[in-house]
């Protein structure tokens, strides 16, 4: 079989004629490796050449063509372009090998597109087997959790544990034959107006070697997350602080904590989460509350409090519902705001669709703050080396900080694009409308709406590329059964 670029290009990409270029096409073809002349060919099968106009070698692996032409892309720095590895991807890039990620691929995959996915780690879904705590649970009822076209197990719990969801993620990457492109980290993606595509520079870290490479692909999808890197405070004394500091990304356990006083800086869903679990390892810890918080019921009644309110949503307006989740919470909380424990003006929905804050379900901290075993404090004025002081005045003796103070996307560090994402990292459209930007650019997983809105987004990209991939390969069908049967003529 004869393999050239017009079959993985449209034609408005390629002109004719010189320098020597080489194509090592990837036996699904999802993928190419392109080299500018013989002299620089590297070869993953280690093929022969033979330096002709046109040759095809059929290997287990590889389909190799070597191709002349000219202005490959119509890339204006071709010197920047030969200098590096190129790999042309047959499809999208996807950034990201989360569950956005995977839900993306999965959902490209059913519609019949090829797709390469980069990770700059060494795993799919690095954030959950990395950076969460061992005694995390999801929050949410496994059914509002699970990616499209593969449910969790039925002898899951409701809520599953860290463990059954990464082994759920494991098994949907091989189910769907998702293999990522692992410890790739993109270190720059910006469109080329010139040629029409994407230009994704990564650097690969896989053992001692360094190793740059280029992907150029005409859809490029953004699912690094609203979480990507860890957000880590400004306060001041902290670096002179004697006891140990760290950030709740790198907490496992309270088993190393006992016995000590503990501040923890942040009262959202991990905050509150990481003292609990000190509490229940016979740590004392103090929980830093700087700013009102909605605390929710994690159930009403045995029912999800998340699905109580995606009820009332099909039937009441926001505001409404707002005010029930309120009511309920006090019956079943009671005041908590005499526990230092201030709630919002805005209501818990209507805050998480403006700001992204998301309530936090109680599990369990409340009691304990209740009780006296979790302190609340104030905000936090600065550190001296064994203790800090807070904006009240009050000294407190700590051992050790962890700082549950969050996450931020990192997209604005390596795409150069300002129109679909704002400088924070986020779409600057809201959901459901922020998916999808100009030239071939989409993101999903930035929708504040967590696994069940990358979900919702990972199928519309999938249907949107779909619709266009199938209906331009239908199209070079019909040109390539011309094209053979006026080669056959000429015989």
């Amino acid at each position: 079989m004869h393999l050239s670029l017009s079959s993985l290009l449209p034609s408005t990409y390629l002109s004719p004629s010189t320098p020597p270029f080489i194509l090592i096409l990837s036996k699904n073809q999802n993928s190419a490796l392109l080299f500018p002349t013989p002299s620089n060919f590297y070869s993953q099968s280690s093929l022969k050449y033979t330096n002709t106009t046109t040759v095809s070698i059929k290997q287990n692996t590889f389909e190799l063509t070597l191709l002349v032409m000219e202005n490959l892309f119509r890339l204006a720095d071709h010197d920047e372009f030969f200098s590096r590895r190129c790999v042309w991807v047959n499809g999208p890039v996807i950034v990201g090998a989360g569950p956005s990620g995977l839900a993306t691929a999965a959902c490209l995959r059913e519609q019949g597109v090829p797709f390469v996915v980069l990770e700059r780690a060494e795993c799919i879904a690095s954030l959950w087997q990395k950076r969460t705590y061992d005694r995390l649970k999801l929050h949410l009822p496994k059914q509002f959790c699970q990616l499209p076209k593969l449910p969790f197990p039925e002898d899951f719990p409701e809520y599953p544990t860290k463990r059954q969801f990464i082994e759920y993620l494991e098994s949907y990457a091989k189910h769907f034959e998702i293999n990522p492109q692992f410890n790739e980290c993109v270190q720059s993606a910006r469109y080329d107006e010139t040629s029409g595509l994407w230009r994704v520079k990564t650097v690969s870290t896989a053992g001692s070697t360094r190793n740059e490479i280029e992907y150029i692909c005409r859809w490029l999808v953004v699912a690094t997350g609203e979480n990507a890197e860890r957000v880590m405070p400004e306060i001041e004394g902290l670096n002179e602080f004697c006891g140990g500091v760290s950030h709740a990304c790198e907490y496992k356990s309270g088993e190393k904590f006992s016995g000590k006083k503990v501040l923890v800086v942040g009262c959202g869903n991990s905050g509150m989460e990481v003292s609990l679990d000190l509490c229940n390892h016979n740590a004392s810890p103090s929980m830093v509350v700087r700013s009102s918080v909605h605390v929710l019921p994690k159930e009403v009644l045995g029912k999800s409090t998340f699905e109580l309110a995606v009820m009332m949503m099909k039937w009441l307006p926001l505001w409404l519902v707002d005010k029930l989740l309120l009511i309920l919470a006090w019956l079943v909380l009671g005041n908590i705001e005499k526990y230092g424990l201030k709630r919002p003006s805005m209501g818990p929905l209507e805050l998480k669709n403006e700001t992204g804050k998301t309530p936090v379900l109680d599990l369990g901290a409340l009691a304990k703050i209740k009780s006296g075993d979790i302190k609340v404090i104030p905000g936090i004025k600065r550190f001296t080396r064994n203790q800090v002081e807070l904006v009240n005045g009050q000294k407190l003796d700590v051992d050790s900080v962890v700082l549950a103070t969050g996450y931020r996307s990192n997209v604005p560090s390596w795409l150069q694009e300002g129109e679909l994402f704002s400088k924070n990292g986020f779409p600057k459209a809201a959901s459901p409308h922020g998916w999808k930007g100009n030239a071939g650019l989409y993101a999903v997983g930035f929708s504040r709406r967590g696994l069940s809105g990358a979900s919702s987004d990972a199928m519309k990209i999938a249907q949107d590329i779909g619709t266009v991939w199938k209906a331009e390969t239908k199209q070079q069908k019909k040109r390539t059964t011309a094209c053979h049967r006026r080669c056959i003529s000429q015989f």
